[in-house]
Formats: C-alpha cells, structure tokens, sequence
C-alpha cells in the first residue's frame, strides 16, 4: 500500500466573531489557502485530483457544496472536483483522513484537504434553526428518541461532564486558559506562526485597506484574576467563556500525496501520516471522544504516548484537553504548546486542518518526530491522526 505524505499545510488568522474577517466570504477564504498551497509546492493546477473540504453549518454562504465552490474559486483547473465533509468539530480532520485513504489506496495521487467556517456570517446551528423555523423537522427521529429520551445532546452539558468525571476544578480550568492565551501570545511574538499563517488583504469597517495575519483572539494581557472574575455558562458549573473555544472565522487545508505524485512533482516531504482513527463515544457526555481515538490511533502505530513529542488537542472547552491528558497520562508540557482554541479560536469546519497544520510547523521546528492531533465532534465522535516528521523521502 501507498504511504500519504503531507507536502504542504497553510491556514489563516483567526477572526474574531464579527471581527476583522467577518466581511470575508467562507468560499474565498478557502480558495486563498488552496492558492497558497498551490504556490508553495508548484504542483501544477491540472495535477490535484480531489478537494475535500469541511464545514459544519451548510446554508447560506456555506451550502451548495462549499468544497467545489473553493476548488472553483481557486487557481485549480475547472476538472478539478470538490466535495464537502461535515464531521462536525472535526470536519477538516476527517477531510485529511479521507484524502490520506485516497493516496494511500492509489486511487489518487494528490489531494487538497481542509475546511472553513465563517461563523460570523454563518452562526453555529443556524442550519438545524432554519429548519426548525420553516417546518422542515428536527435532527432527532422517533428512534433516536427511543434511544435517548427526553435528551436534548447539548456540548455545554458534555463539558461539564467531562469535568465532573474526571475531577477537573473550576481553577485547573481557569489556569488552563490562562496558559492557553500565554502560550499563543508568546508564539505570536516570537512569530512562530508566521510560516503558517497566509496574510489576507481585508477592508476594515472605514474602508480602509488592511492585512489579517494575526489570530484576533489572543488576549495579550490576560490575567488569571480576569479568568476568575467570568461567571459560569452553566449554574453551579464551572465552563466560563474564558476556557470554552472561542467563536472565530478561519479556513485551512493542508497537501496530502503519495511517493509517485512527490516523485513526479519533486514536492517537499514535511511529514507521513502514520495512523488515523475515528471512533464514536457517548453523545450525552459526547466530547470523551479524543481519548479512545488517541488510543486506537497509537495502537495502530505500535507507540505508546510517551512516544509522541507533541499533541494538538482541540480545545473546545478546556476540560477536553485536561481530562485527555488525565486519562491518557500525557505531559502537559507537549500539550497545545502555541495555545489552543481558547485564544487561538475554532472555526469549526477548518478546525483540524488548522491543527495539523500548527502542529507540522511546531515539528519541524523542534526537530522533533512524533504528533498526534485529537477533536472531539458533536455527537459523540472524535478523529485521531499520528504524523511523522520528514524532510525527504524514506528510501
């Protein structure tokens, strides 16, 4: 069997929501980062046989089959396909997968894989809402009602469940947080993103013209007295705003090709996918999922965790990454090292190629070997993937 090699990996700056992308079409950004790959390995804009794109909330600006609109609106030759994933939170993850099954099996050779969210434009759920409102149903039928009576699946509950079950304080989390916006802050600074990050030509509310290339949601000064000082989302709980993800516009995508499309484009090798998973798990605690992923994930690869230099563990609410590094007795200190989505932010559709992509960064600047990237997904599923770093082909 073919291995799948990442040969590129870009994302944009975070936006805030209605911040400085929120005037920035979800389509557009997505074809940005596809230009940006294409120009970064060269390979030919007739030479990609696949665009997989995830988004989660498909109406509006992002229906239609968001992942052939991009594919559309980029520099790719009009025989280039696109097809849209919605694997919710890990929707650009699962579009790595799928394109990684795809080179793997020779089927194809080159595949642009990734995900966007303009959730300024497009706010989570509103999707299931327009279809409340116009008498179209809900997402829960009469067997899944049998299944589970009288619940409505709620990531808030699982959040604090999660942290009820694995004994997380409300100041564990505070300081998790903290650390979150530390760590992203000191990144930016040291410009350990600027690799990464593909600078958009924005126009700000004045008309004037700008460039967007830092993530808008860090905040630079935070203080754990300021975590504190935020009350609960829930009564008696202790998910503040402070440690949940924050609300955000982004896209990403990252370059997935086997050694015969490396070969014939002499595309740089930056790392091998080395394991995937995806699981389902409770969907009433539904964000455990990251934890028997890992797993699965690092039994396929014959490692265990210690093995593993570095993990992205989307931080959808902090007691995600918290009670996976409980479980899995992983270090903190390899944990989210340039921050996570609670100042980074989470555009959901474009969450896990945005991981992925910051974690091949963070590897090749360590000179380190092993990553492994974890999300959890609503409804009770979560994707896991391994990465190799390399920097040419294994003879």
């Amino acid at each position: 069997m073919n291995e799948a090699y990442i040969v590129g990996a870009v994302r944009t700056a975070t936006g805030r929501k209605k911040g400085r992308l929120s005037n920035l079409h979800p389509v557009d950004m997505g074809a940005i980062v596809i230009d940006e790959l294409i120009d970064q390995t060269g390979v030919p804009t007739n030479g990609v046989d696949d665009v997989i794109f995830g988004v989660v909330s498909q109406i509006g600006s992002q229906a239609g089959n968001l992942g052939r609109n991009v594919a559309m609106s980029s520099k790719l030759d009009l025989e280039v396909p696109g097809t849209t994933v919605d694997r919710q939170c890990g929707s650009s993850l699962q579009a790595i997968q799928f394109g990684a099954q795809a080179v793997m099996s020779g089927t194809q050779d080159v595949v642009i894989c990734g995900g966007v969210e303009a959730m300024s434009t497009v706010e989570i759920g509103s999707n299931i809402r327009d279809g409340l409102e116009h008498g179209r149903g809900t997402p829960k039928g009469d067997r899944l009602e049998l299944q589970y009576p009288g619940i409505q699946f709620s990531q808030f509950d699982g959040a604090e469940l999660l942290a009820e079950k694995y004994e997380i304080t409300r100041d564990e989390l505070d300081a998790f947080g903290l650390k979150s916006h530390q760590r992203a802050s000191e990144a930016t600074k040291n410009g350990l993103f600027k690799d990464e990050v593909v600078p958009l030509n924005i126009k700000l509310e004045d008309g004037s013209a700008d460039v967007h290339d830092i993530d808008e949601g860090i905040r630079f000064d935070a203080s754990l007295e300021s975590m504190q000082g935020l009350n609960p989302l829930r009564e008696g709980g202790v998910i503040t705003a402070g440690t949940a993800s924050q609300i955000s516009d982004g896209a990403a995508a990252v370059m997935v090709a086997n050694r015969d499309a490396v070969e014939r484009y002499n595309l740089p090798v930056r790392a091998k996918i080395h394991s995937l998973a995806v699981v389902g798990s409770d969907p009433v605690i539904m964000l455990e999922g990251p934890i028997p992923a890992s797993k699965k994930a690092l039994e396929k690869a014959g490692l265990e965790i210690n093995d593993i230099d570095l993990y992205e563990i989307n931080e959808a609410f902090g007691s995600v990454p918290l009670a996976w590094a409980k479980a899995m007795n992983a270090s903190e200190d390899r944990l989210n090292v340039n921050g996570g989505a609670q100042a980074l932010g989470h555009p959901l559709g474009g969450t896990g190629a945005k991981l992925m992509t910051t974690l091949v960064n963070e590897l090749e600047r360590r000179s380190a070997r092993y990553g492994l990237v974890a999300i959890c997904e609503g409804g009770g599923t979560a994707n896991a993937m391994i990465v190799e770093r390399m920097d040419q082909l294994p003879e």
